[in-house]
């Protein structure tokens, strides 16, 4: 799963970590970006957002990089249907 030789920052790596976590509670996750990273939610989703279409995540985590893809791509669409008003 995780490579000794990643191209990875640590900061990437600890985001990559971050969202291996289920949230019971919510909030949680927020607060939690906000004790670690020192980041906006705003921010912190398009840092990992970025950081899902690198090779670099997708080798050092290939599952949870292509499960954070697929969720997107869900996500997306659920958006773009409600627009379009399907």
């Amino acid at each position: 799963m995780h490579s000794g030789d990643t191209a990875l920052s640590e900061r990437d790596q600890q985001i990559l970590a971050l969202e291996r976590h289920w949230w019971k509670y919510a909030g949680a996750k927020e607060q939690a970006i906000r004790d670690l990273f020192d980041l906006s939610s705003t921010h912190y989703y398009q840092i990992l957002n970025a950081l899902i279409d690198t090779e670099d995540a997708l080798a050092f985590d290939p599952m949870l990089v292509k499960r954070l893809r697929r969720l997107r791509t869900t996500r997306q669409r659920a958006r773009t249907a409600r627009r379009l008003g399907n």
